[in-house]
């Protein structure tokens, strides 16, 4: 069993919890965030883009648009597990209760992404390496390092991906679906990093050493996981693979430094493509 199951909320009578201010802060945002699934626009606008031409560039195009549902679809089906374990583990109550929004959250994201992959035609192929990424957080030895790498880490870097999707999907149902998930993903990586500061606090040396070790053994695979393209986007991955690499470089630039605010010493990192 893990060491993070044995803990127990630790909230008692007349303690201080405004450390905890942050945490139930966005737990409210998310409540008065929440929407439902019937809220989209499902057959007013089409579900992904429409075009003209012949009927192979149809089938091309829908076949690199099913590929992008799939690859989201994939990531909350594994979101919902992170987020449930992260509602299991959790030492804090003002944690578990946020967790009880985020747990919803991925739950209706992914009957979202299920529907939307129905009207476009169905799923496509799986992003091996997400599967793996999803691994390494639920074998995560402790709390701290499952919200480091699940919220502070992973949530903030799907948002802009989640925007340049809605800026190619105008008037979509793809269009709508990513403009709420980047609002939700921005709060749960918000609360991430409010309550990461918390656990961080209270943490020894060797949780954070641990963490900063897990978070290098991660970062290869999500490299490959940033850089991959299933086979219906493989020559729009080429031409984009300039600015996928400096998205990327940018993206664990920007993680260096919140590591790095939290007091955590994650050294030099190269990048290797």
């Amino acid at each position: 069993m893990e060491a993070a199951e044995l803990r127990e909320p630790q909230a008692r009578a007349g303690e201080d919890r405004s450390a905890y201010a942050g945490v139930l802060r966005y737990y409210e945002l998310a409540k008065r965030a929440e929407w439902q699934v019937r809220d989209l626009p499902w057959g007013e606008v089409p579900p992904i883009p429409e075009y003209t031409g012949s009927p192979q560039k149809l089938a091309r195009r829908r076949d690199m648009w099913r590929s992008v549902v799939t690859q989201q679809l994939q990531a909350d089906e594994l979101a919902i597990e992170m987020a449930a374990q992260l509602f299991a583990l959790a030492p804090d109550p003002e944690a578990k209760l946020y967790y009880t929004t985020m747990v919803q959250d991925e739950a209706r994201h992914t009957e979202a992404w299920l529907k939307l992959a129905q009207e476009a035609g169905g799923t496509a192929e799986r992003d091996p390496y997400l599967d793996e990424l999803a691994r390494f957080v639920l074998e995560a030895e402790t709390v701290e390092e499952k919200v480091f790498l699940m919220q502070v880490f992973y949530e903030r870097l799907i948002i802009p991906r989640f925007r340049m999707i809605a800026r190619s999907s105008r008037g979509t149902v793809l269009e709508d679906l990513c403009n709420r998930l980047t609002v939700d993903d921005g709060i749960h990586h918000s609360s991430g990093v409010a309550y990461e500061r918390v656990l961080l606090q209270r943490a020894d040396e060797k949780t954070k050493r641990q963490l900063i070790a897990g978070a290098k053994r991660l970062l290869p695979v999500f490299v490959q996981h940033a850089l991959w393209r299933p086979k219906a986007r493989e020559v729009i991955g080429r031409l984009m693979r300039e600015t996928d690499e400096r998205m990327l470089r940018e993206d664990i630039e920007q993680g260096i430094r919140l590591a790095h605010s939290f007091g955590l010493d994650v050294g030099e990192i190269e990048l290797t493509f």
